[in-house]
């Protein structure tokens, strides 16, 4: 980004890294779904686009009928996600606010379809 120095990113990097910042924030999402009631909201701002993607690949996949291109019936996998939308800051926010024009909030709401956690991904595999 024009006006920003460069280490700003590089060291972005290092702090996600040795944080562990995206898989903290992939088993955070995937325990949010054993917490959640049905009716419960799932309430993400992300800062970057790393983060968004994660949170945006994690409510497509529990909120999207997915098929089984190799089953030879397909059927369609229970939802326990939906999705509701995502939002950016307005012109008066990042006004208000620089620090904000990244964010992204995405939010989804729990349904009352159970958890569906497989324990096995094929025969003779372990969970």
């Amino acid at each position: 980004e024009p006006g920003k120095d460069p280490a700003t990113r590089t060291f972005q990097a290092f702090r996600i890294f040795i944080n562990a910042e995206l898989e903290e924030l992939q088993q955070a999402l995937d325990a949010s779904l054993k917490l959640l009631q049905p009716g419960g909201r799932l309430v993400v701002i992300s800062f970057h686009s790393l983060e968004d993607r994660i949170v945006k690949q994690f409510i497509a996949s529990h909120s999207r009928e997915v098929f089984d291109r190799r089953a030879p019936f397909a059927a369609p996998v229970a939802l326990c996600l939906k999705a509701l939308g995502r939002v950016k800051p307005g012109a008066e926010e990042v006004a208000a606010n620089p620090r904000s024009r990244s964010a992204v909030m995405r939010t989804a709401e729990r349904t009352e379809v159970p958890v569906q956690v497989p324990t096995q991904r094929y025969p003779g595999a372990s969970a």
